[in-house]
């Protein structure tokens, strides 16, 4: 192909700049300077051959001269080798190398092919046919020029083809720093890609240089700058600025501006990295404003053009070639474009046989259409992004980077799932696999209550708060991983320490966490970026046990002969996790019992008949809605969110709009494939009451009222009350955060967040007293307290020392004696000898175990008509009590043998009080109060209230209340019946084993539930 003829064109013409030759006075000093040297060299050969003649030479050389010489002599021996070598090699290459007036031929380009995994499907055809437009140089605009010049080689017209002291410095930042950093002059490249290769080999950095300094001789600057401005590739089959223009911009390059031009100049170093239409055009965007910047350096333009040329709206031609699954497709471009070169992967005839599976892809892609419109309406979200993995073998088995990759509205040429996203609380398995692997467990005790971790000044602050803004009080690890609580994830990455969680993410994979200052606690809500495609793979490690592959989504690459010179061979697994802990979290993301508390039984995360884990994530604003979940076969990620980082609607959580795609999208990926479980977890027993989740803060125990001491055998019931003694703590006042299986730290003071726990921990309980104390009470246990006292100290460890055997009364009962026969309806009990140590207030009198009497006054004895119970034996029982009822009792029989003659009979009555009959009612009624009147209440053995429903004839029993002491008795109905009508009413059973009842009243109910 001929070249374009300039409109000056003579290889003696100085070009479209200045001549850069050296001035003739710069030659001349050079040729003074030789002569000089010349002469000296002869002066110090004289004097030396002088003192030769003089004797003054020292006839005995030292050691040091000796070795001088034999190093010298030794380096002029390679030096001479060297120079053979070199001269010999570069007789051979050069003998090897085209001519440079063959520079414009051409050899046959070749359609690269990119294939799924069975190899039936062709995903995208790169076409090996060129597209280049010739253009003159005089018709490129001069700003091209400039910034091509600017970014490529500087100094393009000052050196010979190449320069040494660029190779140098490449040397340098390639093998000193690590950084991959070009040397290449604008002619090497015109070289490397007009008739070399891009392989990076010695021999064929030689070659280049070689050909450069050739082409330097053959061709002028501006013939050279014209070849490669129609040579370069600048994307896909777009070659020469021309053809770039034409594809990009739609135009031809004499109508380009300024920023379009900067552009154009930007894609040659890596054409599929900074593809217009791949999912890195920020970065093609912070590449122009560099190139811009330089060109202000290098006088080419001002700061005001500068200015308007990063202000400049530009507008790329939309892309219309035929793909399947195109972000995958352009991820393997990339990659193997990085790896082999834009030219070999565009001309080399490749056939690529990818690791992406059809189907699953297939299933991916309509999944997130029929969410599409969910996640636009219901979420205030354009984009959605789903990646699935083969944790097995690292496999990337379906790639969908964005709802639409051809849509312009939403950016859909962006891969999110190699783009950086803060994951939210998707990242917490890894903090709490970091705290596992230090020795904590998931049953460890952590407060999830409202705490400021930020302990350098005042005036900063760093407050994080649960999702639905709530403190759950005391939690085990593994609720708080299941329950994706804030508060407590923050405090597991302090005590698994953020350095650790950051050398767990660099093994697992992870390649956004370098920069390690700009990390702390807040890392674990989502304070750092990361690719999804990393992020995936890493839950991998979980899948697989601790074990993990890298990436893979290449399984063979044939060349255009059919060798294959690359294929996926399986490789052994890294070991970046204990087993054991992968297995903890494992364990954790699929119990699905242990998130219904904050996702409900029937959530997102669950498949029926299946074991699953997985994890959500949201991060602040609801920038980012993640779900990852696995099984031990395969991994997925969804992502859910807006472009350009603008926030959702409120509510927007990973569970509610990303995880909705998972669910559906694993449902019918894994359809009727046998079902797989992961391996249970061993249990973990440590011996600290912390770490196994036995720590009991709030112990209610039964004390006594007087003494405010432990309750004994002793205590009577009457001044034995249940209190809750409160005596909160965090984990750092138990365990040394950075060896928690050690002992209890003398001083754990000393941790910077000890007092910040402590007081947070005590502000909650105080404001809680009132939740915790119902907490306590037993909604079966009709006898319990309304309300349980708590008390913000420690349980007392000593016993009631004032209810003691010693502190009894002591009595004696005169008459009658044991077995007396009794034949008078008057009972007389006399009592002699009472005394106690605080002396007696009152004395109880009962017969068969019904209290009969109570006398508070001095001497304590009884007169009592028993008319009324039957001839036979009796039980008479009499107990006397001090002021804090110290009791003791004393028994005995008595025959009684009352004639009939002598009996006076006084009948007990029933009376009913309340409700009123007729009455009607509903919830808000109830308790309803129940009101009996009930004469010679010391008869009575109990009182049973009933009701019955109309139409039904067995009744049910209210309540049956024991020991009745007073003629009026009341009762609260707390259960509301079914909407009906009703009659209610009373029972008694005498001690003579006589029943007493009332009609009692009707009642209608209408029960609104």
């Amino acid at each position: 192909m001929p070249i374009p003829q300039l409109s000056s064109s003579s290889k003696h013409n100085k070009g479209w700049r200045d001549s850069r030759n050296k001035p003739k006075k710069i030659r001349k000093r050079v040729r003074e300077c030789h002569k000089n040297l010349t002469n000296a060299k002869r002066v110090k050969k004289s004097s030396y051959s002088s003192n030769r003649r003089s004797g003054n030479r020292d006839s005995s050389p030292s050691i040091l001269k000796k070795a001088f010489r034999f190093f010298l002599a030794i380096g002029f021996l390679l030096a001479v080798v060297g120079v053979l070598f070199g001269s010999l090699l570069f007789l051979r290459l050069s003998h090897s190398l085209p001519a440079p007036g063959t520079l414009m031929d051409r050899e046959v380009a070749q359609t690269t092919k990119i294939f799924d995994r069975t190899g039936d499907t062709l995903l995208y055809e790169i076409h090996g046919d060129k597209k280049r437009t010739l253009i003159t140089l005089d018709e490129i605009p001069q700003h091209a020029k400039d910034a091509t010049i600017s970014i490529e080689d500087k100094n393009f017209y000052h050196h010979k083809g190449f320069s040494l002291l660029a190779m140098a410095r490449t040397l340098v930042n390639n093998i000193l720093k690590g950084k991959k950093a070009g040397g290449s002059t604008l002619t090497q490249q015109l070289i490397k890609n007009a008739i070399l290769t891009s392989e990076k080999t010695y021999t064929r950095k030689i070659k280049e240089i070689i050909l450069a300094y050739r082409v330097e001789k053959k061709f002028t600057k501006d013939e050279i700058l014209q070849m490669y401005l129609n040579e370069i590739p600048y994307g896909s089959n777009a070659y020469g600025i021309e053809a770039s223009s034409q594809k990009y911009f739609g135009k031809s390059a004499r109508d380009i501006n300024l920023a379009e031009s900067v552009v154009l100049a930007a894609l040659p170093q890596a054409p599929s990295r900074y593809s217009p239409y791949g999912a890195n055009k920020d970065a093609l965007i912070k590449r122009q404003h560099y190139i811009l910047d330089i060109m202000i350096e290098q006088g080419y333009i001002t700061k005001e053009d500068a200015l308007i040329a990063k202000n400049f709206e530009l507008e790329f031609k939309p892309k219309t070639e035929k793909i399947i699954a195109p972000h995958f497709v352009m991820y393997i471009k990339e990659k193997l474009s990085a790896k082999y070169g834009e030219k070999m992967i565009e001309q080399g005839g490749f056939k690529i046989y990818t690791t992406l599976d059809l189907y699953k892809q297939e299933i991916a892609e309509e999944t997130i259409a029929e969410h599409v419109e969910r996640i636009q309406e219901k979420n205030e979200a354009e984009n959605a992004a789903l990646l699935s993995l083969d944790p097995k073998t690292g496999q990337v088995l379906a790639m969908v980077g964005s709802i639409d990759y051809f849509s312009n509205e939403i950016d859909g040429q962006v891969n999110i799932t190699t783009s950086e996203r803060q994951p939210g609380s998707s990242l917490k398995p890894l903090i709490y696999a970091a705290a596992f692997e230090k020795g904590y467990t998931p049953e460890t005790i952590l407060y999830d209550v409202v705490t400021n971790f930020d302990v350098r000044e005042e005036e900063d602050d760093y407050t994080p708060h649960n999702y639905d803004n709530k403190e759950h009080g005391p939690v085990s690890m593994r609720k708080a991983l299941a329950g994706s609580l804030n508060i407590p994830a923050v405090k597991a990455i302090y005590l698994a320490g953020v350095y650790n969680v950051l050398d767990l993410a660099e093994d697992m994979g992870y390649t956004t966490f370098r920069d390690r200052d700009r990390f702390g606690l807040s890392l674990v809500l989502g304070g750092g970026e990361v690719k999804m495609i990393e992020h995936v793979n890493a839950y991998s490690a979980f899948a697989r046990e601790g074990k993990l592959h890298p990436l893979t989504y290449i399984l063979r690459i044939e060349d255009k002969d059919g060798k294959v010179i690359e294929e996926f061979k399986p490789q052994i697994e890294k070991q970046v996790m204990n087993p054991k802990v992968a297995r903890l979290i494992n364990d954790i993301l699929s119990d699905n019992k242990a998130r219904s508390y904050a996702f409900g039984n029937r959530n997102w995360l669950f498949l029926d008949n299946r074991v699953t884990a997985g994890k959500t994530g949201t991060t602040n604003d609801y920038r980012d809605a993640w779900m990852l979940g696995y099984t031990p076969s395969i991994v997925t990620g969804v992502w859910v969110g807006n472009n350009d980082n603008r926030p959702m609607k409120m509510g927007a959580s990973g569970g509610k709009a990303a995880a909705p795609i998972w669910h559906d999208y694993m449902l019918k990926v894994l359809g009727d494939t046998p079902a797989e479980n992961f391996r249970k977890p061993e249990k973990i027993v440590t011996d600290k009451p912390v770490l196994d989740g036995e720590q009991e803060y709030l112990q209610v125990v039964k004390v006594d009222k007087e003494s405010g001491l432990l309750a004994t055998e002793y205590t009577p019931e009457s001044y034995i009350e249940e209190k809750s003694f409160y005596d909160p703590h965090s984990i750092l006042y138990f365990v040394d955060k950075n060896d928690p299986l050690s002992k209890e730290p003398h001083d754990p003071e000393k941790d910077e967040q000890f007092s910040i726990w402590e007081d947070a921990i005590l502000e909650w309980a105080a404001s809680s007293a009132a939740a915790l104390a119902e907490e306590q009470i037993d909604p079966e246990d009709e006898s319990a307290s309304s309300s349980i006292e708590i008390v913000f100290e420690s349980p007392p460890t000593e016993f009631d020392n004032v209810h003691l055997i010693e502190n009894r009364p002591k009595f004696t009962i005169n008459s009658p004696y044991n077995n007396q026969t009794v034949d008078d309806p008057l009972l007389y009990v006399n009592i002699i000898r009472a005394s106690a140590p605080r002396g007696i207030n009152h004395a109880e009198y009962f017969i068969d175990d019904q209290l009969i009497f109570t006398n508070k006054v001095y001497p304590f004895n009884m007169v009592k008509h028993i008319g009324f119970l039957k001839n036979g034996q009796h039980k008479l029982k009499v107990k006397f009590c001090d002021d804090i009822d110290n009791c003791s009792a004393s028994e005995l029989n008595f025959n009684l043998a009352i004639d009939d003659e002598k009996r006076i009979l006084i009948k007990s009555n029933l009376d009913w009080i309340s409700p009123a009959n007729g009455l009607a009612l509903n919830n808000i009624d109830f308790p309803l109060s129940l009101q009996v009147s009930i004469g010679n209440p010391e008869q009575i053995r109990n009182l049973t209230f009933y009701f019955l429903k109309k139409g039904e004839s067995t009744s049910e029993i209210i309540q049956t209340l024991n020991s009745i002491n007073s003629k009026d008795v009341i009762y609260n109905w707390e259960q509301v019946p079914v909407s009906g009508e009703y009659n209610i009413y009373a029972e008694v059973e005498m001690l003579d084993n006589q029943l007493v009842r009332n009609n009692g009243v009707n009642i209608i109910v209408n029960n609104f539930r």
